[in-house]
């Protein structure tokens, strides 16, 4: 299983893994993770940017045979999300049954555990997508 990264370079993306940070430049191209320089027309003139979190299921699969370290939560489902802002993430959905899951269903961001190094005692965490509580 691979070992968790260092402490300072924990703390140095602390933000992303809580949120979802991205980069915009000044043409208007929008890129997650984040860049410094657009991919799309080379603009160094790029500013952060926090997204919505807000978004809607292109594809989904069930992960029945998960890699080392994610035994846990299977089976669980893995999809594509399609953000408000255009940009497409692949993220672990929860809470919810995986029979529920649909095309253009509505998601939103949320911090969860993604795994546990057992052996060190350390607990990783990130965002996972869920249906928007009503």
């Amino acid at each position: 299983m691979a070992r968790p990264m260092q402490v300072s370079r924990h703390w140095r993306h602390f933000r992303e893994k809580y949120r979802l940070i991205g980069s915009k430049c000044e043409n208007g191209h929008v890129h997650f993770p984040k860049r410094s320089i657009c991919p799309v027309c080379g603009s160094r003139n790029i500013e952060e940017i926090e997204l919505s979190g807000k978004g809607k299921v292109l594809s989904w699969t069930i992960v029945r045979n998960p890699p080392s370290g994610f035994e846990y939560y299977k089976p669980y489902p893995l999809a594509l999300i399609e953000l408000e802002e255009g940009i497409t993430v692949l993220a672990q959905l929860t809470d919810v049954d995986p029979e529920e899951i649909d095309f253009g269903m509505e998601v939103e961001v949320v911090t969860k555990k993604i795994r546990e190094f057992e052996e060190d005692g350390i607990i990783l965490y990130g965002y996972k997508f869920r249906p928007p509580i009503k």
